[in-house]
């Protein structure tokens, strides 16, 4: 166990030298590009580029319209305009847990602006039409422009998913991603560098730690320490290190802020693990108060109406897709009752908000466990889930697990109002005893109601994985919950279930 309150670190370790066994070589013209320098400008390139396909595009559209007053001609300066407006919308910074369902709402906007700022700008240089002139057989800048921002609405998100697709492969396959300096020591330490080496597409590849006290190879986890503070410019330039991650450390911060200074002076990029970071969400902001920078807190209040309007909405989306697949939900209802004898539903105990234990449904996959079977016992640190013990799955159960469609009857505990759709994934009353003793934060997932599925389940965080892990990417969801963050985890569960794993 950890000082931090964990009991994982054996078991993470283990993770990251998995992770890390897995990891390809990349062949030799990929090299130059694995500490992904270029970035930003291929992101322009490929802005570029999708720009010029949207107007070549609406101009094979228009046809061959008679254009006597160059309106086609105008209409290239989409192109720069589109470019302006994606950086304006911060769409060439590099940003840690940006994906493309992020980047969607910024781009489409930008295309419509785009397309709507290039129109003015045609309307402005272009002299209207004269009276008795005929405009049948004429380009119009409307009619140009509606095509534009049509064409650009499909094809630069397209390209972008491209782009961002192509980067996680390479990030998962190769490794790639910026090397990253750390500075500090204990859990934190520990935690950055297992959550680098677990989940590649943040981009980070920990190279070096550096601290004026040696941290203990269980929170290095492989990766070198190259001495104290005062050895940064060296370590930096020998490792060829692009950003520093300044974590709690025993350093004065007059030294912290010194190497921060050194490392901007060097092109580096840096953050700052805050001290309170278990308070510190999405919504803080920074203010000043003369020249002292003052971070402001904005809490999250799972009690507040913004929840009460999400279990709301859940229960009416819920009752809409009870209605919808009724069907499917009775056929599956049959084939449960005819694969072996026993219910149609599972029914669990499970721990949700406040503490409040509930009935959890499932469609039943399993035969009835027979007195001889073997005692399931389960692993150090992991949760429970998945097959535990013998494997008394039926045929359909096994289709329903691998397809996650025995959790389909969790619906009707939305609707009941036990559960949401998007929450922490519930756990039994007897593991949530032993996990709130062992495990940091635990127990304040249990702030808002369960859900059918969550942030740490479409992270990978299913069956028997660390619990340690679940507790930190739940408690990220509760602090930086949205509407548009459940929207996307609902995106990215359906994405999960055509790549169907077990739980």
């Amino acid at each position: 166990m950890t000082s931090s309150g964990q009991m994982v670190v054996p078991r993470q370790r283990a993770a990251v030298t998995s992770v890390r066994s897995r990891v390809s070589a990349p062949p030799r013209w990929l090299l130059r590009m694995r500490d992904e320098s270029g970035y930003i400008a291929l992101t322009v390139l490929l802005d570029v580029w999708a720009g010029v396909w949207t107007v070549v595009l609406a101009h094979l559209w228009i046809g061959n319209q008679s254009d006597n007053r160059n309106i086609l001609l105008i209409s290239w300066l989409f192109v720069p305009i589109l470019v302006i407006v994606l950086a304006t919308r911060a769409m060439y910074k590099r940003k840690l847990n940006r994906s493309f369902l992020d980047e969607l709402e910024p781009v489409e906007t930008a295309v419509a602006v785009s397309a709507l700022a290039t129109l003015a700008i045609i309307t402005v240089l272009v002299p209207p039409w004269q009276p008795g002139e005929t405009v049948t057989d004429h380009v119009r800048p409307s009619d140009v422009m509606i095509r534009v921002w049509l064409c650009g609405a499909a094809v630069v998100p397209a390209v972008r998913l491209l782009r961002s697709v192509a980067q996680r492969y390479l990030r998962r396959k190769y490794r790639f991603g910026t090397p990253a300096l750390i500075v500090g020591s204990g859990p934190i330490t520990h935690q950055l560098i297992t959550r680098m080496a677990q989940v590649p597409d943040y981009g980070l590849r920990p190279v070096g730690v550096l601290d004026d006290v040696r941290p203990s190879d269980a929170d290095l986890v492989d990766v070198p320490y190259l001495g104290t503070i005062e050895n940064f410019e060296v370590a930096a330039r020998a490792t060829g290190a692009e950003d520093l991650i300044v974590a709690p450390s025993a350093v004065p911060g007059e030294q912290l802020s010194r190497c921060a200074q050194e490392a901007q002076k060097l092109g580096m990029r840096v953050r700052v693990v805050p001290r309170m970071m278990e308070v510190v969400n999405g919504n803080a902001r920074i203010e000043h108060l003369g020249g002292v920078p003052l971070m402001v807190l904005s809490p999250v209040d799972p009690k507040g109406w913004q929840f009460a309007l999400k279990h709301s909405l859940g229960r009416a989306i819920a009752a809409l897709v009870i209605l919808l697949i009724s069907p499917v939900l009775l056929g599956l209802a049959l084939l449960v009752k005819l694969s072996s004898p026993g219910p149609v539903f599972f029914r669990q105990p499970r721990v949700g908000r406040d503490g409040n234990v509930f009935d959890c449904l499932k469609f039943r996959s399993m035969r009835p466990a027979a007195p001889a079977d073997a005692a399931f016992e389960l692993q150090e640190g992991a949760a429970p889930g998945g097959v535990e013990g013998d494997d008394r799955r039926t045929r359909i159960g096994k289709i329903m697990r691998k397809t996650s469609l025995d959790e389909l009857p969790q619906l009707l505990n939305v609707l009941k109002g036990d559960m949401t759709l998007v929450g922490p994934r519930p756990e039994r009353p007897e593991f949530v005893e032993l996990f709130e003793v062992h495990v940091r934060r635990y127990g304040e997932r249990h702030r808002v109601k369960a859900g059918i599925t969550g942030w740490s389940q479409v992270h990978g965080l299913r069956g028997q994985t660390s619990i340690a892990d679940r507790a930190e990417f739940d408690n990220y969801y509760i602090e930086n919950w949205s509407l548009l963050l459940d929207f996307k985890i609902l995106i990215l569960t359906v994405l999960a279930v055509l790549r169907p794993t077990e739980e």
